[in-house]
């Protein structure tokens, strides 16, 4: 096992954030200080706004459908305004009540608002409705292992994974559970299986790289997380893992290069500052990255 005990891998996990996909250029070196090292929060994603008009103008017309308040919630909610989606979802479900699409998208945005005990309910409530929605027992998998009921959350996943066995987010989920328990060789097996099926998305990339390396295989870490920047340059949990990969692989400048580009994203984070500290980079220093 090479540089620090795998344990390191492990704990960051729980102290590595996951920012939201933004298209940049990836540059191919990395100096922290530099100009605009602090960057602007930004919404969780860009507001559809030609899609909200032009829900609202079918809600106009139809003000007693509850797919088009569904529809509009959930634009709203991928926009980052979730007091509008609710205020959607709760008029769909007020016009059905047996809306199981539109619990299930409440309970989303319960989720991200960290109000678990309502998310549980809606999600729990769609699935009396339909018992064989796949995205309602993930959703609800979702709540439990954040609540720590860790047997459910298994159950639900599993649950998702028999219904639907094409779900990549089943399969992320479930990985994001083992990995939860430091079952690391099931974790990558499940991330390889939802890229596999969508491998496009950043998360799995990330996600398997950190059981990589609290499984001691730091270069499969690092090839992992090379896709991940590239996907996602404003990544600051990938940044930051690289690093970590590349310092345990001994490639002390590479490894400064993405512990600069993590802090020309949030200067202030905490793991990436300790990590650029620890291979000895200096402010004002240009680094590769690749």
């Amino acid at each position: 096992m090479d540089g620090k005990p795998a344990e390191l891998a492990a704990n960051a996990i729980g102290q590595l954030i996951l920012l939201p996909a933004t298209l940049l250029a990836l540059a191919a070196c990395a100096t922290p200080g530099g100009p605009g090292a602090t960057q602007p929060d930004k919404p969780l994603y860009p507001g559809p706004q030609s899609n909200v008009a032009s829900l609202s103008e079918v809600i106009a017309a139809h003000p007693d459908d509850p797919q088009a308040y569904n529809m509009r919630g959930a634009v709203y909610g991928e926009a980052g305004r979730p007091e509008q989606a609710l205020a959607d979802f709760n008029k769909a479900i007020s016009l059905d009540p047996n809306y199981a699409q539109a619990y299930a998208n409440r309970a989303l945005v319960y989720r991200r608002i960290n109000k678990l005990d309502l998310a549980l309910a809606d999600d729990t409530k769609a699935l009396t409705i339909d018992p064989s929605y796949t995205a309602a027992y993930v959703g609800r998998g979702i709540v439990y292992r954040e609540e720590g009921r860790n047997n459910q959350s298994l159950e639900d996943f599993n649950k998702a994974i028999g219904l639907q066995p094409e779900n990549p987010e089943a399969y992320y989920n479930r990985g994001l559970l083992y990995q939860s328990q430091r079952q690391h060789a099931l974790a990558i097996d499940d991330f390889s299986t939802a890229l596999g099926l969508a491998n496009k998305k950043t998360e799995p990339y990330v996600a398997r790289a950190l059981s990589y390396l609290a499984l001691g295989d730091s270069k499969s870490a690092a090839s992992d997380l090379d896709e991940a920047v590239q996907m996602d340059p404003l990544n600051l949990r990938a940044w930051t893992s690289r690093g970590l990969a590349y310092e345990r692989l001994g490639q002390k400048d590479k490894a400064a290069g993405s512990y600069a580009k993590a802090l020309n994203i949030n200067d202030k984070y905490q793991p990436a500052k300790e990590g650029f500290t620890r291979v000895g980079g200096k402010a004002g220093q240009t680094y590769p990255t690749f």
